[in-house]
């Protein structure tokens, strides 16, 4: 029997407040500064579009994006850490650009920590590309550092 998540039986589906628990445990385990329980609930209850990832029963991952005047804002994205590098990252992003397609959105933006390789590697793989930075934009141990801004024309 394999360890490794099956991305065949993968299931994608609306987050409810019901499941802000296990999003924080993912959370939590997956950032040195996580989101907090607070704005999940907030992006959920303001009607974000808000999805999470599904093997079996258990919820491995998240996305939360918005639209708006012709564009897509991608918040966070995120699978757990035993979970990563399996292509999950990849299905929750596929879904997250379906989204903003079919919203009519012509880009999708969304910001990185410099030192996310993964992430980036991910962004990239599908065409993103850096257009600038937010300067002190996360939070670090020693402060502040700047965000990637990255962009995807759709």
């Amino acid at each position: 029997m394999s360890a490794e998540p099956d991305t065949l039986h993968a299931l994608l589906r609306p987050l409810g407040l019901e499941d802000v628990d296990r999003v924080m445990e993912i959370e939590l385990a997956a950032y040195p500064f996580p989101w907090t329980r607070g704005i999940f609930e907030d992006c959920i209850r303001v009607g974000y579009d808000c999805w999470g990832l599904l093997l079996g029963l258990r919820l491995v991952g998240y996305s939360i994006q918005t639209q708006a005047a012709g564009e897509s804002h991608l918040l966070n994205l995120c699978v757990a850490p035993e979970c990563q590098r399996h292509g999950l990252g990849g299905l929750l992003l596929e879904h997250a650009l379906r989204l903003a397609r079919g919203c009519e959105c012509a880009s999708m933006f969304l910001e990185v920590r410099p030192g996310n390789a993964a992430a980036i590697g991910l962004y990239r793989s599908y065409g993103f590309t850096v257009i600038g930075e937010r300067k002190d934009y996360y939070t670090t141990h020693g402060g502040r550092e700047n965000a990637l801004v990255m962009r995807l024309g759709l």
